[in-house]
């Protein structure tokens, strides 16, 4: 048995890499035990603020049992997204994961595949795949499976080439020869913390949700509390302050994935255009990106108190 153990592991990593994934690794399906404790005391202080889907599955989040019955394995995947391309210097800016097509669908189409190849090479298979799109803890599993640690900023880091990464899994009821988890290389090193302009950065690896600047621009839906005036440092949707400071990420590489290119009218856009953003041409630009999310109007909200901010503090 163990041979097939590794013999498959073995395919599936091959595999992973055929497909563009840039690193794979395994661990076994098991209830995370240390996290549960992390995630109870989180949602007690309110760290996810008014993401209430996060209170939902407690038990699936931990135990992937739940998710895919007779589970014994979980991979885990790595997909580069990041990017030397940057948009017009004076404007207002986006997180670089959503400079193209929404990793959700470009991942999942991988996944797919990446399934149905390993059931033409191993044979039944029974498993899903995750994006980011169930209540799975993937940076956790990451972790478990050794392709990175877990950075100050709650992100994982990987030592080759950083943080820039979409994170995937594959949990399956197929026994595989599992990786185990590497030690931790942020050392004394703060600078995610220190550079974070809403302090949402807490010790321990423990980022307050409630106070990150991709859950005022994404995720929360009323308007935007005055007390962050002046935080935003012109990010409209998502942040890259804390990737863009880590020193680990002077290793990362451009992304080899058409679909997340941006389109060259993204790049170009200056503050004057963004104030003038109309429905159709939010449509057309972020077609089927993942600033979707946020739609139409959730953008101009962002825009609107950006540029009153500016306009303010130039007066």
């Amino acid at each position: 048995m163990s041979l097939n153990k590794e013999k498959h592991a073995r395919i599936i990593k091959s595999t992973a890499k055929q497909l563009g994934f840039d690193f794979v690794g395994i661990s076994k399906a098991r209830f995370l035990e240390e996290e549960a404790d992390h995630l109870e005391q989180w949602l007690a202080k309110g760290y996810h603020g008014k993401m209430s889907y996060m209170e939902n599955h407690f038990d699936k989040r931990l135990d992937p049992t739940k998710l895919v019955p007779g589970a014994k394995s979980v991979v885990s995947l790595m997909y580069n997204y990041n990017t030397e391309e940057k948009q017009n210097k004076d404007s207002l800016k986006i997180s670089k994961y959503a400079y193209g097509e929404d990793y959700h669908f470009v991942v999942k189409d991988k996944l797919k595949s990446f399934l149905s190849i390993l059931k033409e090479e191993i044979g039944d298979i029974d498993g899903r795949v995750f994006v980011d799109s169930a209540p799975v803890m993937e940076r956790a599993w990451a972790k478990e499976s050794g392709i990175g640690w877990i950075g100050k900023n709650g992100l994982l880091i990987n030592k080759q080439q950083g943080s820039f990464f979409f994170l995937a899994e594959l949990i399956i009821d197929l026994e595989l020869e599992e990786d185990g988890p590497i030690k931790d290389y942020c050392g004394t090193c703060t600078k995610c913390i220190d550079q974070c302009p809403t302090d949402a950065i807490l010790p321990n690896k423990t980022l307050n949700g409630s106070k990150c600047i991709s859950y005022f621009t994404i995720e929360l839906k009323d308007d935007l509390p005055k007390d962050i005036s002046g935080k935003l440092n012109d990010w409209m949707y998502g942040c890259d302050i804390c990737q863009d400071v880590c020193p680990w990420n002077r290793f990362a590489k451009q992304h080899q994935e058409p679909r997340f290119n941006p389109k060259s009218e993204l790049i170009e856009m200056t503050n004057n255009q963004w104030q003038e953003l109309t429905k159709e041409t939010f449509n057309e630009i972020f077609k089927k990106s993942a600033v979707k999310r946020t739609k139409y109007e959730g953008l101009k909200r962002n825009i609107s108190f950006l540029l009153d901010e500016n306009n303010t503090s130039h007066t």
